[in-house]
């Protein structure tokens, strides 16, 4: 499919509607064939002056717009919007505030957060399998200090002032060094703490058998040689000993941390997933052009839904 190759031409090719009406087109249905997204009919018909389909097997709703079935439904913003948006979103290297979308789409800080959420959800990838080859493992505390903290949103945490891990959470990198996109990629997991309980199920979960581990001392990697080669770099020492090292999985930390405090500045708990979920696109796709994390990107809005009730947690329980 095309698609623009910089900012400059996303901005003049997105402000038309039929470039935008095109290109989730292509996505939507690949082979040229419109299908009903209700009851998959290819019985439709374009209504030029709505910018709908209508489908003719009787069933209840028969229009549909381009939008349903994608993270764009039901929404009023055009697509004029929603792609430049989603452009900024994959391309910026350290992301894009909600106030500053808001400024640059003529549209309230309210509905650019709302929109940004629904554009993580389209990043969101879903693994293919287990990693193997040289992992490296290793975990960090995501959330400000408690001193700096308001009371009322301490108190909202329930965190008491003045502990250190308080407040934060326990964020799980595994970073595959030789992966098949030529360059190194990452999985997050969150975690509800750092024991040995809570790190070994999320390894066994994304690392085959056999595969070589490399972590720090840390003593909740214990074990680990029962089931996998295992590389330990004592910190206290130093911090190389030839492959043996974790400053892959400390170069996304660093990543991460530069675009939560310099864009987000602050970030709840309940919705960090969705930022490292963001981070992590990124990264993995960082071998790619602008062009195509857009288009991988783009291919990712569709069959996937979140509303603004299941967005703030009132609608159904939300976990990391």
């Amino acid at each position: 499919m095309d698609a623009p190759r910089t900012l400059q031409q996303a901005i003049l090719y997105f402000s038309d509607y039929t470039n935008c009406h095109a290109a989730v087109v292509a996505v939507r249905w690949p082979d040229g064939v419109v299908r009903c997204p209700r009851c998959d009919s290819e019985r439709v018909t374009y209504l030029a002056n709505a910018r709908v389909w209508k489908c003719y097997e009787g069933h209840a709703r028969a229009k549909f717009s381009l939008k349903v079935g994608t993270v764009f439904e039901d929404s009023p913003l055009p697509l004029q919007k929603w792609l430049p948006a989603l452009w900024l979103l994959t391309n910026c290297k350290n992301g894009i505030s909600s106030y500053e979308l808001a400024r640059a789409l003529a549209v309230t800080q309210k509905t650019a957060w709302f929109m940004l959420s629904r554009l993580r959800l389209a990043l969101q990838s879903e693994h293919g399998g287990k990693i193997g080859g040289d992992v490296e493992v290793d975990e960090t505390y995501i959330g400000g200090k408690s001193r700096n903290m308001h009371k009322h949103v301490r108190d909202r945490r329930g965190i008491s002032q003045g502990t250190s891990m308080a407040g934060k959470v326990a964020v799980m990198g595994l970073l595959e060094r030789h992966s098949k996109k030529g360059h190194s990629t990452m999985r997050l997991a969150i975690l509800a703490g750092r024991k040995r309980s809570h790190l070994r199920p999320n390894i066994e979960q994304h690392v085959e058998r056999g595969a070589t581990i490399h972590t720090d001392s840390f003593c909740s990697y214990s074990g680990l040689s029962d089931d996998y080669t295992h590389h330990v770099i004592d910190h206290a020492e130093k911090y190389v000993d030839d492959q043996v090292h974790t400053n892959g999985c400390e170069n996304f930390w660093s990543l991460l941390k530069r675009a939560i405090k310099g864009t987000y500045v602050s970030v709840e708990p309940f919705h960090l997933f969705r930022y490292l979920d963001e981070q992590a696109f990124r990264f993995n796709e960082r071998g790619g052009t602008d062009q195509s994390r857009f288009i991988l990107a783009l291919f990712g809005i569709l069959r996937k839904r979140l509303t603004y009730k299941a967005l703030i947690g009132s609608e159904l329980p939300q976990t990391c």
